[in-house]
C-alpha cells in the first residue's frame, strides 16, 4: 500500500510539472489520466501490480 501511494504522488507530482511547464497540454493529461483509470479495471491490472512491486523490491535490496 505505501508503494503505491508513493508511486501515485510521485506520478501526479510530475504530471502537475509537466502541465504548469507546458511541455503537456491539458488534454492529453485527461486522456493519460483516464487511460490510467480504466486500465486499472482491466485484467491487466494484477499483472501491472505484480511487475512494479517486483522493480520496487528489486531497487529496495540494492544496498550501497
Amino acid at each position: 500500500m505505501a508503494i503505491s501511494l508513493s508511486v501515485v504522488l510521485l506520478l501526479a507530482v510530475i504530471l502537475v510539472v509537466l502541465i504548469r511547464g507546458g511541455n503537456l497540454k491539458a488534454g492529453p493529461a485527461i486522456v493519460a489520466i483516464l487511460f490510467g483509470f480504466f486500465l486499472a479495471s482491466t485484467g491487466m491490472a494484477p499483472p501491472l501490480t505484480r511487475f512494479l512491486n517486483s522493480i520496487a523490491d528489486s531497487i529496495n535490496s540494492i544496498r550501497f
